[in-house]
């Protein structure tokens, strides 16, 4: 019986493998091929199957996370995209809120819509917010456009008319006429991507996922088709931003729904470590070589969303990007990873990123061409990447590169010599990374000091040390294969799906609870049967809330809803949960003034066995390294000799002082001094902060 199971993430760099069998994890890494990203997934596959000795015959399921969409959106590399909007809305989705999100910058750039107005067409029609008919659909308001989107080769065709949450009949029409007389083109319904109140996020959800449908439904065909030539039968599912997986044709119908998969793996294996090792408030931090990721995760669980920014056109300025509804697992995402590149601006300051060498050319120490610093050029000169052993020693790192690519681009411009250029550049972006991670917490009313930090990805362990200590956190946590973190949650998320509905519910007299029960059920048929597609005969974990608000307000906060069937009790019930959460959040209630309910949220999850408690550290044992390597301390701004250990060697119960070294094939640890190292009895490393 095929008991293997193996996940796949695309990142940036590196595309990550990790198979499970028979309770051992194997992993690898291979070059991420931007040219054609399922490359890199097939050659680590067949990697991994040599590794493992496993054919695919053995293999039970496949998870993939791809960060291909949200590349397209960002680059703007998707398809020619066309919008059909209500008469009369047709820039609706250029006007956007209509205000500045820089009030002071008289150069503002705007994000720009993925549908330009030359292919945004009205049609005649129009729904109330009730969902009753003003204006029924005139076909005939079609005549001319049909034509103008064969004239201009159209792929995929956005459709979002006003109010088609509460009544989507006239979506449907539409979606009917464009499936019938223009056969091969993709058609995106706002009813369905995202059926909320507001058309503007909803149009740009639409929109969105229009724009990457085809390229993404193009890819995840391609790779099953050879996945099934190769000889796999197994499930292919997909990772999707909220923390779930869902089958191959959801993703294809979907796709913007897979924007932060990668990103999201790496905080369900965050929150399973969390649950294991009896943790209530952990720091997720996850660097990997484009990008490193920053999430907080209180009681197991992380914090989770239904908005998002994709393709901001200023750093962390919120409101400068495209706003996305979907389920999202919340995090700080910024551009610092392994291949950042650095540089001194016209006033002397040295900047990292967001721009990344990627995985062609790569840091400049690849060899490949690339003449920029990274981040991993940096770390090469300080002694803590070894040049020999990189990626298991499948990549020879040139040191003479590296220094080349420091001195030209910023010792030369601040007269510094190569290793305090180098320092220089990993001293500001762990910086930038220690300030998004608080400015992430204080805008959700939380503290990052004292938490736990557990730290994976690539990069992250080179960092985490001194990243906890800017954020006065003593505890760091480095699980097994922490190099390939994300690809390991991949493994540990649960299959699962979310629906949201917009329908308007006043808590006074006029409260239905029967018409609330009607739209659960109804929800509930919608995920139950995406949820058993991927999942079949798994048992269903249901979890149900509601946004809610004073009446009046213009945006709401999410309660938690008990089970149903619900009876006219719920009101009382609903209306405190709602008064107690606004209190917390707050601080503060508003008397005399009426709750109401925007949104009812109904997510679906296959359930999961919970992670065995971690069990007691055993004795402390002492271990001798493999060798020395000289390291730049950045206390004292020398370099000094400091022993390695291979962490395969290293056994539950062994204790290193630092500083320190633990190479992996996948990434590297560094122990600073002040900070001592355990393996605890599930192999993880666990650095505390002792001076």
């Amino acid at each position: 019986m095929a008991q293997a199971r193996l996940a796949a993430d695309i990142g940036g760099t590196f595309t990550d493998i990790a198979v499970t069998y028979r309770g051992e994890l194997y992993t690898c890494k291979v070059p991420t091929t931007p040219h054609a990203p399922e490359e890199g997934v097939f050659r680590g596959v067949r990697q991994a199957m040599e590794k493992t000795g496993l054919g695919p015959a053995d293999f039970a399921l496949i998870v993939h996370g791809t960060t291909l969409a949200t590349n397209a959106l960002i680059e703007r590399k998707g398809a020619k995209t066309a919008m059909l909007v209500t008469d009369g809305f047709r820039d609706a989705i250029e006007m956007a809120y209509e205000n500045r999100f820089e009030q002071y910058d008289i150069f503002l750039n705007k994000p720009l819509p993925l549908v330009p107005r030359e292919f945004r067409f009205g049609v005649t029609e129009r729904v109330d917010a009730r969902g009753n008919v003003l204006i029924p659909f005139v076909e005939e308001s079609l005549d001319g456009v049909l034509q103008a989107l064969r004239d201009n080769d159209i792929e995929s065709v956005a459709v979002g008319l006003m109010h088609s949450y509460a009544a989507p009949d006239h979506e449907r029409q539409l979606a009917e006429i464009l499936t019938r007389e223009l056969p091969g083109v993709l058609v995106s319904l706002s009813s369905e991507v995202s059926p909320e109140i507001r058309e503007y996020e909803r149009w740009s959800t639409t929109a969105a996922n229009a724009y990457v449908q085809p390229l993404m439904s193009n890819y995840l065909g391609r790779l099953s088709d050879e996945l099934g030539r190769m000889g796999f039968t197994c499930p292919l599912n997909l990772m999707t931003s909220g923390g779930g997986l869902t089958s191959l044709e959801t993703a294809r119908r979907f796709p913007i729904r897979l924007v932060e998969s990668g990103p999201a793996g790496g905080a369900i294996l965050a929150a399973r470590l969390a649950q294991e090792c009896g943790l209530d408030r952990v720091l997720s931090f996850d660097m990997g070589g484009t990008t490193a990721k920053i999430c907080l995760i209180d009681d197991g669980e992380p914090q989770h969303s239904r908005s998002f920014e994709v393709a901001r056109q200023y750093r962390f300025l919120k409101g400068s990007g495209l706003p996305l509804r979907i389920p999202v697992i919340e995090m700080v995402e910024i551009g610092a990873g392994g291949g950042s590149i650095a540089r001194v601006d016209a006033l002397s300051r040295i900047h990292v990123g967001p721009e990344s060498a990627g995985a062609a050319p790569g840091p400049a120490c690849y060899g490949k061409g690339g003449t920029a610093p990274t981040i991993t050029d940096a770390n090469v000169r300080l002694g803590r990447i070894d040049p020999a052993a990189f990626a298991g020693g499948t990549i020879t790192l040139d040191a003479g590169l590296s220094a080349t690519a420091i001195d030209t681009s910023v010792g030369a411009a601040l007269s510094l010599s190569t290793t305090d250029a180098a320092f220089g550049i990993v001293e500001v972006v762990e910086e930038n990374m220690a300030n998004a991670a608080r400015v992430h917490a204080v805008e959700r009313g939380k503290e990052v000091r004292g938490r736990t930090m557990v730290a994976f990805g690539g990069a992250a362990p080179l960092h985490a040390a001194r990243l906890a200590r800017k954020l006065e956190i003593e505890e760091v946590i480095l699980p097994v294969a922490a190099g390939v973190g994300s690809a390991v949650g991949f493994l540990q998320a649960p299959v699962a799906y979310e629906v949201v509905r917009s329908r308007y519910a006043l808590l006074d007299d006029s409260f239905d609870p029967d018409g609330l029960n009607a739209l659960f059920r109804e929800m509930r048929t919608e995920a139950e049967e995406i949820v058993a597609a991927a999942a079949p005969g798994a048992v269903l974990v249901e979890k149900r809330t509601a946004d809610m608000r004073y009446r009046g307000q213009g945006h709401e906060i999410t309660v938690d809803l008990p089970a149903g069937p619900y009876d006219r009790s719920l009101r009382d019930t609903l209306g405190e949960a709602f008064n107690q959460a606004y209190a917390e959040t707050y601080s503060r209630r508003i008397p005399g003034l009426d709750v109401e309910a925007m949104n009812w949220t109904l997510r679906l999850s296959a359930e999961i066995e919970a992670p065995a408690p971690c069990p007691p550290d055993p004795a402390a044992v002492a271990r001798d390294p493999s060798g020395m390597r000289d390291m730049f301390d950045p206390d004292t701004g020398v370099f000094s000799s400091v022993p390695v250990y291979q962490r395969s060697a290293l056994a539950p119960g062994a204790v290193i002082g630092g500083p320190a070294i633990i190479a992996e094939d996948e990434t590297t640890t560094i122990v600073l001094a002040g900070f001592t190292a355990r393996i605890n009895a599930l192999g993880y490393i666990v650095l505390k902060w002792e001076a």
